[in-house]
């Protein structure tokens, strides 16, 4: 058999003198990404030759198609070998000397007076092989081509200057050899290459192989037909994800191809009351390859809370966020996400409400997060949200609107929905409404401050208010007035004995209440306590800054234990009933509890 030979220097035609210090600036942070761009190369150069021979284009043998990747310590060289198409010399010059440098050359033009996001080059304008010369000093092709040709062998330092030379090769395929520079010696140290591999190709869709172990699965199931997998399948998979977790609560799966490409499967993990903003736990995947776990943008923001793996080869990965924000493809998905993830909490809410509603103390977070920031998710949602009462009973926002309406409207005809943010503190005032014939919803989450404003904006003529926010009769206003016992000048004096006794912080009002009422109520403004709420819920110092939070201290003018305080003038009595009233919020501590118990146990 005649051996072809062929011996060929030239130079890359460029203006830039040496465009590699250009990618190595644009990459300084990304180095491990080079593996995962010479990994993939090899993937697509197999599955286009598995290709050829299912379209009968191809006729030989394919044989073992596993990608090699192998290190040599004394030689410092990392090889990636695979088993796919190959090149010609021909092909060599085409591909790898011209399409990568005028691509770099547009990319250089194009950005050199912005600046670019990290990882930005790598992908977008062919330049996923020279990320080689990131780690190596020395970059080696030897191919042979499927085709009827010569084995090639192509070498190049880093600089304009390439070489071409015949090459003893027998087998189809490439062998890529990267010769690391003394600054990369990391990248020849076993441990860091299996990292690196087992991040970005845990289920590249051809075998990689790694000091003689497949590192990867082939076929993971956002790959496969949702009838033909089982409860198991998914669990499973959850767990090769995030093992130690608990076990999600359901999952979706997701399978479009058209007007995009998106496959993946998306995990409600427990979350219960308390807003877990680990937002790194959706993988985005590109044909198999992870990209990134910052998958912002592409997922709603309220649904970054979810676990799983979308994968889709439509999603422009390698350029910056404002590309991103404004790609057509993207705001697709994301739409897409959000339709799959309502239409799947509906049929959970419609085919099973009793399971519906054991969850929602789990899944309600999501579902109150995405009303409050997608406008869309809340048209949806409203259906299948539910309000939680105080008697452990769950109601949509239709079906609780319909229970409220006869008993609490207001003398306005607004409708007061009276509500608990800890059922324990606020017991007093939560019988005291029950009582009156009033339901109180329990709304004790952490973003449900946000919620609540929310609804008072969708809702018509619906308010929230505390049920320790004001008496009962100022809190549903329905427009009686409830005569004072007391003369002016009685209330003057009761008014300077409570206040001598309550001390600084309570702001003390003698007002005519029902007789049901406790003697001494503590209550907040709404307004003031809510935004305080919302500002410790967003992560924000206190609303009020450095300035105490204060409270107003209602004195019912017609119990009789006040009539008691003032025909006695007995401030004992007076301090005990405040102290009373501080108990039942929890704000009667240290020296001041120890004293209340002594008076009490004094007076048995």
């Amino acid at each position: 058999m005649e051996t072809t030979t062929f011996h060929e220097k030239g130079n890359i035609s460029i203006h830039t003198e040496n465009i590699f210090p250009i990618i190595k600036k644009f990459l300084y942070s990304d180095h491990e990404i080079f593996l995962r761009e010479l990994v993939s190369n090899a993937v697509d150069a197999t599955q286009k030759i598995k290709r050829l021979a299912s379209m009968g284009e191809y006729g030989g043998e394919l044989g073992d198609l596993t990608i090699k990747v192998s290190i040599n310590p004394e030689a410092k060289t990392l090889t990636i070998s695979d088993k796919g198409l190959g090149m010609t010399a021909d092909e060599i010059k085409k591909y790898i000397n011209q399409i990568a440098f005028s691509g770099a050359l547009e990319f250089v033009e194009k950005y050199k007076d912005q600046g670019v996001e990290r990882g930005a080059i790598i992908g977008q304008f062919g330049l996923g092989f020279y990320s080689a010369f990131m780690v190596a000093s020395q970059v080696e092709i030897i191919t042979k081509s499927y085709q009827d040709a010569p084995a090639a062998r192509w070498i190049c330092d880093g600089s304009t200057e390439f070489e071409i030379t015949a090459a003893d090769k027998a087998d189809r395929g490439t062998d890529i050899i990267l010769h690391i520079t003394e600054d990369s010696q990391e990248f020849l140290e076993p441990a860091r290459i299996r990292t690196i591999l087992e991040k970005y190709g845990k289920f590249l869709p051809i075998p990689v192989s790694f000091e003689d172990k497949v590192i990867n699965e082939t076929e993971p199931i956002w790959t496969k037909n949702p009838n033909e997998l089982v409860d198991e399948d998914y669990l499973k998979f959850y767990e090769t994800l995030y093992p130690f977790s608990e076990k999600p609560l359901f999952w979706i799966h997701l399978n479009v191809d058209y007007p995009f490409n998106l496959t993946g499967i998306l995990y409600f993990p427990k979350i219960k009351n308390e807003l877990q903003l680990s937002r790194e736990k959706i993988q985005l995947y590109s044909r198999q390859v992870f990209i990134t776990d910052e998958v912002k943008d592409v997922v709603p923001d309220f649904l970054m809370l979810l676990h799983g793996v979308i994968d889709s080869p439509d999603i422009p990965l390698n350029v910056s966020r404002s590309f991103l924000q404004a790609d057509s493809n993207v705001k697709k998905i994301n739409g897409y996400i959000t339709r799959k993830v309502a239409d799947k909490l509906s049929e959970l809410f419609n085919n099973d409400r009793h399971g519906y509603e054991e969850k929602f103390g789990d899944i309600g977070v999501f579902v109150k997060y995405g009303m409050i920031s997608e406008d869309k998710f809340y048209d949806k949602a409203k259906d299948f949200v539910l309000l939680e009462s105080t008697g452990d009973t769950f109601y949509t926002l239709e079906e609780y609107k319909e229970k409220t309406e006869e008993t609490q409207k207001d003398k306005d005809d607004n409708l007061v929905w009276l509500y608990t943010t800890d059922t324990g503190k606020q017991d007093s005032y939560i019988q005291t409404a029950m009582a009156r014939g009033y339901n109180v919803l329990k709304l004790d989450g952490v973003i449900d401050p946000h919620f609540i404003g929310k609804l008072e904006q969708k809702l018509e003529k619906t308010t929230f208010k505390r049920v320790d926010a004001d008496s009962l009769d100022k809190l549903i206003d329905k427009g009686v007035t409830i005569e004072s016992i007391l003369t002016e000048e009685e209330k003057e004096t009761l008014k300077a004995t409570f206040e001598g006794v309550a001390g600084a912080g309570y702001s003390v009002e003698i007002q005519p209440l029902s007789t049901d009422e406790l003697p001494v109520v503590i209550t907040q403004n709404e307004f003031m306590r809510r935004m305080n709420d919302m500002s410790k819920a967003g992560g924000q110092p206190s609303f009020f800054g450095s300035m105490p939070v204060t409270y107003n201290l209602l004195i019912n003018a017609n119990h009789p234990a006040i009539s008691r305080v003032k025909d006695s003038n007995d401030q004992a009595l007076a301090k005990q009933l405040v102290d009373l009233a501080l108990l039942s919020q929890g704000l009667l501590s240290g020296p001041a509890l120890t004293e209340f118990i002594k008076r009490t146990v004094n007076g048995l």
